[in-house]
């Protein structure tokens, strides 16, 4: 099946750190990875993971049971998917460093981002992290050690001293921490290779990078989820990495969570382009160049930000982007496989329930003549309406708020399936319930009401009298 891809490995990365699938609902996703194309996952389990003693104040509310991690690593061999767990160790530990017992090891005391390299204790903290999630991993190969997005590095008093001596820089800092971490990881467990993302070595000096050592250690991810990629820049990039030493790359795209924080539905045709992309860069190289792709499906910007695409609302832009891959591109063929495959009518048709209860209460609340005609935020401010006016409006807004109602029960009782209730009540108040506030609200005003009296008959226009 995967004879006319240059993709050896596709990995389907799981971004736990928002809204983390229940195993129920794992165990039937991992077949469709399987049939659309993945042979592995990449879990970035973050706050999902069962940390144990000093660490075990790191688990989210529902963190997965060492149990239902052994679930998860199950389904996922019957799927022949290899997993390769996800550890930050340097940038993104907001999970960690929010937390008041290891505050101290921020490189910047305001900011929960970045590790502080010069302490012993930030290494040894990320060594226990490491140790955890790989006793729990026992046939592991690869382990992603993160080391992207490492905001700030440099300005904590720390560092500042230190990159005052001469011959110091934030790119020998940065080098010096991914050095130690990947040992670290070699001196546990001498058969498995450390991965980094690498946009904390893309602008590097070459002669910096080879005299590191870091190349010798670790497969760098050349990561980029844009739908207008610079293919010549990315094979620029590669053969430098080549020349530093590199033995292995890989490539990142994404399916989903890189168009824009609150994106509710990932739009395909961007996503679809960014892998004909990635495909012109792995075909621009020598065979084997890129040992395999990570289709990312981010689930949260960082651990502060609100929910971006939800899985099963990526799925479809999933499947074509693995399709894509495999077949090298995705004519009208590939696109109706996909959407046989999906049990769906068009990938196209995906705008979100959201939308379309935002749009149907905005088309009431701001549409309708008899509320922006009679029942304004002047009139509502003040309980004042004409009388026939709550017969126009109420009605109206009665029926909407009991369509969606009935809808929202459907939809809350889908999501349960699939998500731990924090995840289900997250994504409610932030999709539902502010347009259904909006529209009870109209009604609880409207029930409010107090009509004054009306003024004596005169020869103005009769405010009931349609045009």
């Amino acid at each position: 099946m995967s004879g006319s891809t240059p993709f050896q490995m596709r990995l389907v990365h799981l971004d736990l750190k928002g809204a983390p699938p229940k195993v129920s609902y794992l165990s039937e996703i991992f077949p469709l990875f399987r049939a659309l194309g993945a042979n592995g996952l990449l879990i970035e389990y973050e706050d999902m993971f069962p940390y144990e003693g000093p660490l075990r104040l790191l688990r989210a509310k529902y963190a997965y049971s060492p149990s239902e991690i052994k679930e998860i690593l199950h389904l996922a061999g019957l799927n022949e998917l290899e997993v390769i767990p996800l550890v930050q160790t340097f940038g993104h530990m907001e999970f960690v460093l929010k937390h008041t017992a290891f505050a101290h090891l921020r490189e910047v005391g305001s900011f929960p981002c970045t590790l502080n390299p010069h302490e012993a204790e930030s290494l040894a903290l990320v060594g226990a992290m490491i140790d955890q999630v790989l006793e729990l991993h026992p046939g592991a190969q690869r382990l992603h050690i993160g080391c992207d997005e490492v905001y700030y590095l440099g300005e904590g008093e720390a560092s500042r001293r230190w990159l005052q001596q001469e011959q110091n820089s934030t790119g020998k800092l940065c080098l010096s921490h991914m050095r130690a971490v990947a040992s670290g990881v070699k001196a546990r467990r001498p058969s498995v290779t450390p991965l980094v993302w690498d946009d904390m070595l893309r602008d590097l000096p070459e002669d910096q990078l080879a005299a590191s050592g870091v190349p010798q250690l670790v497969e760098p991810v050349l990561w980029d989820y844009t739908a207008d990629l610079d293919v010549h820049g990315k094979v620029l990039l590669m053969q430098k990495y080549r020349r530093c030493g590199f033995p292995q790359l890989w490539a990142a795209s994404a399916f989903k969570g890189a168009t824009g924080p609150s994106q509710a539905v990932p739009p395909v045709e961007h996503h679809l382009r960014n892998h004909v992309q990635w495909l012109q860069v792995a075909g621009s190289g020598p065979t084997d160049s890129l040992q395999g792709i990570i289709l990312t499906g981010w689930q949260r910007y960082d651990h502060y930000s609100v929910l971006c695409e939800l899985l099963p609302a990526g799925v479809p832009s999933l499947a074509a982007c693995l399709q894509l891959l495999l077949r090298g591109g995705f004519d009208e063929d590939v696109k109706a496989k996909v959407e046989n495959l999906l049990g769906i009518s068009s990938l196209e048709k995906t705008d979100p329930v959201s939308l379309h209860l935002r749009s149907s209460v905005d088309a009431l609340l701001e549409g309708n003549r008899y509320v922006t005609g009679w029942f304004s935020p002047y009139h509502r401010q003040r309980k004042l309406i004409h009388p026939v006016m709550v017969q126009h409006i109420q009605p109206a807004a009665l029926s909407l708020l009991a369509q969606w109602s009935t809808l929202v029960q459907e939809l809350e009782a889908a999501l349960q399936l699939a998500f731990y209730p924090d995840a289900v009540e997250e994504w409610l108040e932030e999709n539902v319930h502010p347009s259904l506030q909006r529209l009870q609200a109209l009604l609880q005003d409207l029930s409010e009401v107090s009509a004054p009296p009306l003024p004596p008959t005169s020869p103005g226009r009769d405010v009931a009298q349609d045009p």
